[in-house]
């Protein structure tokens, strides 16, 4: 099996490996960190599931839940799990596969457990509160893109003719950043973002590198720009870019490899200079 611990060059190699050793209709064990609601303590679980070349993580998670019975012919609950799209563009199904934050819907089998017999682990995300199972509430992610308000400002308006233009070069800089699918991913990955159950934290803890990025985004935006000054006030507040440690982790997991690292010391300038302007504006 794969190495929590591997770089993402050689965690490529071993997975590519892997995937050409793949066994046809071997059988996996599926080790399972369930929990039966908020605040009930967690359990580990093993199943036993035939698997095809090909597989991913959903369609075996599917066979589990048409099939809940443990490794040692237990009866047991359906596994819960979040998903939508299955095509890696929803971002609801991620969490942590052999140890690694990702999404489970691209996530194949044959890159993890190739042999007879092998063992994978799923375990939910650790930063979100478990709701049950592998299902997480991410309502903070959510919160944490409202904070920085993460839309263009159009509600209310009427046509005005044709939008303002860009150039090429950032019309490609800000499509990357579009592609945001609010997975958690980074959150997972990032040492400053801990889990805050309580609400009335969320406003003053790391607001989080998915949402610097949105800022940058927005603030890219020919209409959306109009919000820009807001969006750096709440970027320069408690929980704001400042307080960013430079891990790096967020690029690394990221699954539609976003600029993480680069929206981080944009903003992290633009900032800079939002502070000087209202010092001298007084």
């Amino acid at each position: 099996m794969i190495s929590t611990f591997t770089t993402s060059e050689s965690l490529a190699a071993a997975r590519a490996a892997n995937r050409r050793a793949a066994v046809a209709g071997r059988t996996v064990i599926f080790r399972i960190k369930r929990c039966d609601g908020p605040g009930k303590p967690s359990r580990w679980e093993d199943f036993k599931v035939p698997v095809p070349v090909g597989a991913n993580v959903i369609s075996c998670l599917q066979y589990i839940a048409a099939n809940p019975v443990t490794a040692d012919g237990k009866p047991t609950t359906p596994v819960v799990w979040d998903s939508g799209c299955l095509e890696e563009v929803c971002g609801a199904c991620t969490m942590l596969v052999g140890g690694r934050v990702r999404q489970s819907c691209s996530a194949l089998i044959d890159d993890y457990a190739p042999a007879e017999g092998d063992v994978i682990t799923l375990e939910p995300m650790s930063k979100f509160p478990v709701i049950r199972d592998l299902w997480v509430d991410r309502e903070r992610l959510f919160h944490n893109l409202k904070r920085v308000k993460a839309w263009v400002p159009i509600d209310g308006t009427y046509h005005l003719g044709a939008g303002p233009t860009e150039s090429p070069d950032q019309q490609g800089t800000r499509y990357k950043l579009s592609e945001c699918m609010s997975c958690g991913c980074c959150l997972e990955a990032c040492p400053q973002f801990n889990l805050e159950e309580k609400p009335d934290m969320w406003d003053t803890s790391f607001i989080g590198p998915h949402a610097i990025s949105q800022a940058r985004l927005f603030n890219m935006h020919g209409t959306g720009k109009v919000l820009a000054d807001e969006r750096l006030d709440a970027l320069m507040g408690m929980g704001g870019v400042s307080e960013c440690g430079n891990a790096q982790n967020c690029v690394k997991v990221c699954p539609k490899h976003i600029p993480l690292t680069e929206s981080i010391a944009a903003m992290g300038r633009a900032t800079t200079i939002h502070g000087f302007k209202r010092f001298f504006r007084g």
